[in-house]
């Protein structure tokens, strides 16, 4: 039974790299995928899904305005999909995450979303408010602040590494952008760096 998932962490979580192992596992048994991440973040090019861990592949580009329905749709009357897997899922807009509910509901498509919950200021992104909300199956991937506790937040620096509480909700950048926090190093302001 196809179900929509939300795998949803801070930055540095390992999401795309456990993204990749999913797909993996899926290619292994002889399964058909296909990948998508979104054409908002180029830091590693475009069409490519890459792990800091150095594994990588390639990938379909979501924009604002595709309607993934569709695309999968006529992707899977030429060769049966078994299994949508989507990096930076927070990126997605309210119709395409209905759109992916309509991949489950009418193709039975098990849909693997993979994003991060909050931005910088603690704020859901758009994408991830509505997999929190019609997601089958939630799924936290964990990470640590600095002083051990579970990190639930992110913040993000200026180059001088001092915390930046305002700005535009989405800035594409790494770990020289984006430090991942728990609750009350965030509410400080506390990044652990000297």
């Amino acid at each position: 039974m196809a179900r929509l998932h939300f795998n949803y962490s801070t930055m540095n979580a390992g999401k795309s790299t456990a993204l990749l192992q999913t797909n993996y596992g899926y290619l292994e048994k002889g399964m058909k995928t296909i990948l998508y991440t979104s054409a908002k973040d180029t830091r590693y090019g475009s069409s490519e899904i890459v792990s800091r861990i150095g594994i990588k592949s390639k990938a379909k580009t979501f924009k604002t305005d595709d309607n993934l329905f569709e695309q999968i749709s006529i992707a899977h009357t030429k060769c049966a999909i078994d299994c949508v897997l989507i990096d930076e899922a927070q990126f997605l807009t309210k119709d395409q995450v209905s759109q992916l509910g309509r991949v489950v509901d009418e193709l039975d498509i098990t849909v693997l979303a993979y994003g991060i919950r909050t931005d910088f200021q603690g704020e859901l992104f758009e994408g991830s408010q509505y997999l929190l909300a019609w997601s089958d199956h939630l799924n936290e991937i964990r990470t640590v602040c600095h002083c051990g506790r579970k990190a639930t937040m992110i913040v993000r620096v200026n180059e001088q590494g001092e915390i930046v509480r305002e700005g535009e909700q989405i800035e594409i950048g790494g770990n020289e952008r984006y430090l991942s926090l728990c609750r009350l190093h965030f509410d400080q302001g506390v990044t652990g760096k000297v």
